[in-house]
């Protein structure tokens, strides 16, 4: 059977953090603030696959409130999601995710962000579609606050 999820996360820009987006580090004068490396790329996708097999969103199964993960790698959550589908019996189709920010350009950073994502995932990088895309100055996101991201993902179970 053919299920799909969808996945959302926004984190604030704040000094003295490293950008991390689809596990490339991307130099910028901020980065995002979260109890993880806060890779919103990554934590939507997350959620998408989670919500594809019907479990509880990356919160529940990587609590803020955990200090054994603090720091981990956005990649590691991916990886261990992986495994909840494999342990489910799923198999990823594909995935599409869309970031939202202003700044910085990634254009010339989307093909090793997409390998990190097929690497951590599994999956041959042709299964793993990646966009930006700006607020168009809107909201706080168009006033260089924070960035979001957006996933769905295709699986089989």
């Amino acid at each position: 059977m053919n299920r799909s999820g969808i996945g959302y996360d926004i984190h604030r820009l704040v000094e003295g953090r490293k950008l991390i987006l689809g596990g490339v580090e991307i130099a910028y004068s901020k980065g995002l603030d979260g109890h993880s490396d806060a890779d919103v790329l990554s934590h939507a996708i997350a959620d998408a696959l989670l919500g594809a097999v019907g479990e509880s969103d990356i919160g529940h199964h990587f609590p803020n409130t955990d200090e054994s993960i603090r720091g981990i790698s956005s990649l590691e959550i991916l990886k261990r999601v992986a495994a909840i589908l494999r342990g489910k019996g799923a198999s990823i189709n594909n995935i599409d995710a869309t970031l939202i920010a202003e700044a910085p350009k990634i254009g010339l950073h989307l093909a090793a962000i997409r390998t990190n994502l097929a690497t951590a995932l599994s999956l041959d990088i042709t299964q793993i579609g990646v966009k930006a895309t700006t607020n168009e100055l809107l909201g706080s996101i168009g006033r260089g606050e924070g960035m979001a991201a957006m996933a769905i993902a295709s699986v089989e179970i």
